[in-house]
Order: structure tokens, then C-alpha cells, then sequence
């Protein structure tokens, strides 16, 4: 049986007593749990759910016409993902065992203690949350399915890695946990939150925040606001992003450079989703969904007691990891057309056709900056132009760029493989021969490249190889 399609489930109250009905709702909506459905009648129930479906059912066992002992065992075989919490005054431990058998997620005793009450149908909720998102994501995968692909236009890829990326970002989409967004710089987080935000559906818009610098006062101003007269300045009452957000996502970029002190209070607003403005005693609520990116190792940043580890696990609910440009390299050619398309139009200019051997050579290179460094590339290239055929010295000059006199003398000390070599070092033929290989497997056979890599010119490689043929020095 499909689920119905509803953003927010219900919690499903059942109970012949209105008392009890009237306040278990009470408590849960002031507990910020909601939408809340009661029912007096129990016979009404499974039309109910098969009609909009239940985030939990509470369930009484003593009711006249159809009793809880019956509907239990009914529940979880026609909705099996449905949590049932059962609730209420009988004591025997035999009863209690039977539900549990028949799959009841626990068993409350009438009166329940209000802060047992609402953390059960918590959990209840999250167990809820987490089979409906695994059963999304299993079917993702087995289907190979991407419905909302609007969503990631902008994000231009081939990429079976990419792909998977997107399923899970659709999977995760109806929840309201925090996304952590993991990847380097440049490879794209801010378009990945934009693609979040876009697939969850949300009312409201995606408001960004850039919180690398920011003091203590600063975070909490902008994210806040704050009250007139709050502080020296605050003349008029200021919303903050958090309310700009409302309905919809607040991204929070750079995370990893936020200070301690302003993690406190990101943890409050995660674990409440409450927050009071600068100079208010009374809180204001969100129902912002919290969306993070950064380039850093946060459980480095664990280690070295710089970022707090309940603030990491809260945000890592739902963590995705943008591969980089380099484990993606199929990539590399749809991304050049459009950056060289997107220049052109911007420069008044043709677009210019790129030489066959251009992806070769960007094929040959690490790209620490990503695809923002591969644009900024392509626009220089562009820019430098004139007509025909694009010229290769731009893309050379940053795949080949020499480092700092200091870099070099740390690759000299840290990255010479003859360093790390116990064996008889080659003769000079054969270190001749290997580097060759080398340059022309990672050019994929592309003489042109391959002479590039080596620091010769297209001549000198076919000399040296015709050399080493009559040498009978390659290998075959």
C-alpha cells in the first residue's frame, strides 16, 4: 500500500474518554507536537489511516465496540510503519507482554507522567521519520529514480556519483532534521543547499548566511535580531534571518568557522527551535529547516575541542558528501562547454571552439579549487581569446603552475619517490621509460599532453620514443 502524500502526518489520538483526549492534545501542542488528530470511535481509525495516513497512533485498549487488543494486531499488519503507542490504566504484565509482541512501540500506564508522555511520542515520531526516509531512499536506489530533476538543473553533471547524491537529497527531503552539507572548497555546497531547499518544498524562502567571522554579537544579531534598545544603536526592533526563514530553510555556510560560543546557542535553537531576539525575555519559535556546509574537518575540529561534539551529531543528521572535481571527472567536459558558453555571452564574444586535446590535459590535473577554480579558468581563457580554435597556454599555465620556492623544497623533501625507494635505484633509461608510460596513461595516449607533462616538447617525446624502440628499451 502506497502512503498518502501529506507533508505533515498526523499524531493519532484514540481514546473513548474526551478528558484524556482533551488533554494528551493539549500537552503535545504545547510540547510543539503537532498536527494532532482524537477519535472517540476506534472503528473510524483504519478508514482514518488509510485515508491520510499517521506519524503515531496512541492507542487505548479498553473501548467499547471495537477494543485495542483487537486494532493492535490490525494496525501493524495493514500499516506496519506506523508506530502504535499503547495507553492505559490496565496493569497486567501479561497484557503489557502481548502488545509488545503484537508490535506495539511501548506501553504506558494511565496516568502517564507528562514528560514520559510527550518524549514517547517523540521518539515515536523519529522512528516514524527514519522508516519512511529509508524506505524513500531503497527505492531511489533500486529504481534508479530522480523525480524533481528541476531541482538540480543548475548543478551540471553526468556523474553516477553526483546522481546518487541527488537521491538521497530527494530522500531526506519531507524531513525537517538539519543537513550537513561536507565538501571542498569550490565544488558546489551553496547549489546543493539551493537543491535542498528546493526538492523539501517548503513554504518559505531560503535565506543564507555566511558565519565565517563572525563574533559572538554579530551571529546572534543577524541571526536573531534584536529589540529596540537592546544595545548602543538599536533604535528600531530588527527581525533576523531566522525569521526571514520562516516556512522555509536557513543556510548557515563555513560552519566550521564558527566560535564556540555562538555553537551554544545554535545547539538551543536546534534542540527547541526557539531562540529569543537580542533585549526580548520572551522567546520566539521556527520551523526553519537548518541547512549546513562546510569545507573543514569538523571531527578534527572535535579533537582539538574547537567545535563541540553534541552541536556535530545534532547537525549530522542528515550529512552529504560532495565528491570533488577530481573524483568526477566526467564532469570536466560538460562543466568547460558551459563556463566557456556562459564567458562568452558575458564578454560579447563568440564562443570559442576548445582544441581535442583540452580535456586531456584538464584530465591530467588535480583541481584543488574545483569547479570554481575550473570556471574562473575558463573565463580567463575566454577573456585572453581572440578567434579560432582556443588557445591551451591559459589551461597550461594553472595545470603546470609552479609553487612557492618553499613548496618546491617540501616536494623535493616530502614527495620524492626516490626518497621512500629501498630497492636499487633505476638506471636512467628505465626512469626514462616509466615516466613516459606514466605521462601518456594519464593523458590516455595524447602525445601532445604527454609531452606537456613531461616539460618537452611533442618532438622530443616521438625522438625519445622512437629512441627507445630502436633501444628496445619500452615495454610491450
Amino acid at each position: 500500500m502506497s502512503e498518502p502524500n501529506k507533508k505533515s502526518l498526523p499524531i493519532v489520538l484514540v481514546d473513548d474518554e474526551e478528558t484524556v483526549l482533551f488533554s494528551s492534545k493539549i500537552l503535545l501542542k504545547t510540547a510543539d507536537v503537532s498536527p494532532v488528530v482524537t477519535m472517540t470511535d476506534g472503528r473510524n481509525l483504519l478508514e482514518f489511516l488509510e485515508e491520510h495516513g499517521a506519524a503515531v497512533v496512541v492507542l487505548d485498549l479498553v473501548m467499547p465496540h471495537t477494543p485495542g487488543t483487537e486494532l493492535l494486531p490490525r494496525i501493524k499488519e495493514r500499516f506496519p510503519e506506523v508506530p502504535v503507542i499503547v495507553m492505559t490504566a490496565n496493569l497486567e504484565i501479561e497484557i503489557a507482554v502481548q502488545c509488545m509482541k503484537d508490535g506495539a512501540f511501548d506501553y504506558l500506564v494511565k496516568p502517564a507522567e507528562n514528560s514520559r508522555f510527550i518524549s514517547c511520542v517523540k521518539r515515536a515520531m523519529e522512528l516514524r521519520s527514519l522508516r519512511r526516509e529509508v524506505g524513500t531512499l531503497k527505492h531511489y536506489l533500486l529504481e534508479d529514480s530522480l523525480q524533481d530533476t528541476e531541482a538540480f538543473a543548475p548543478i551540471i553533471t553526468k556523474s553516477r556519483k553526483m546522481r546518487a547524491v541527488f537521491q538521497y537529497v530527494e530522500a531526506i527531503a519531507p524531513s525537517s532534521e538539519p543537513v550537513l552539507i561536507i565538501g571542498e572548497t569550490g565544488v558546489g555546497k551553496e547549489l546543493l543547499a539551493q537543491a535542498v531547499h528546493s526538492v523539501s518544498h517548503r513554504s518559505g524562502q531560503l535565506v543564507a548566511l555566511n558565519v565565517a567571522g563572525l563574533d559572538d554579537n554579530m551571529f546572534s544579531d543577524t541571526l536573531f535580531g534584536h529589540r529596540k534598545g537592546a544595545f548602543t544603536g538599536a533604535n528600531d526592533n530588527r527581525e533576523g534571518m531566522i525569521a526571514a526563514a520562516a516556512g522555509g530553510s536557513l543556510f548557515l555556510d563555513e560552519i566550521g568557522d564558527l566560535k564556540e560560543s555562538s555553537q551554544v546557542k545554535l545547539l538551543r535553537l536546534l534542540q527547541e527551535r526557539k531562540y529569543y531576539p537580542l533585549g526580548s525575555d520572551g522567546y520566539m519559535k521556527t520551523d526553519a529547516r537548518i541547512i549546513c556546509a562546510t569545507n573543514r574537518d569538523l571531527k578534527g575540529l572535535m579533537a582539538e575541542k574547537s567545535f563541540r561534539s553534541d552541536l556535530y551529531f545534532r547537525l549530522s543528521s542528515h550529512q552529504v558528501r560532495i565528491p570533488p572535481l577530481r573524483e568526477r571527472k566526467e564532469d570536466i567536459p560538460l562543466l568547460t562547454a558551459r563556463f566557456l558558453e556562459e564567458a562568452a555571452h558575458a564578454m560579447g564574444k563568440p564562443v570559442p571552439i576548445p582544441p581535442p586535446e583540452l580535456f586531456h590535459l584538464l584530465n591530467t590535473y588535480g583541481f584543488p579549487g574545483n569547479v570554481r577554480e575550473l570556471r574562473a579558468i575558463a573565463f580567463d581563457a575566454v577573456a585572453r581569446h581572440q578567434s579560432g580554435v582556443l588557445s591551451l597556454e591559459r589551461f597550461r599555465e594553472s595545470v603546470f603552475a609552479t609553487g612557492t620556492p618553499e613548496e618546491s623544497d617540501a616536494m623535493q623533501e616530502e614527495d620524492n619517490p626516490f626518497k621512500r625507494m629501498s630497492a636499487k635505484l633505476p638506471t636512467l633509461r628505465e626512469a626514462e621509460v616509466l615516466l613516459i608510460e606514466e605521462a601518456l596513461e594519464r593523458s590516455q595516449g595524447n602525445k601532445s599532453v604527454a609531452a606537456t607533462l613531461l616539460g618537452v616538447s611533442r618532438q622530443t617525446l616521438n625522438y625519445r620514443l622512437q629512441q627507445l624502440k630502436k633501444g628496445n628499451g619500452g615495454r610491450e
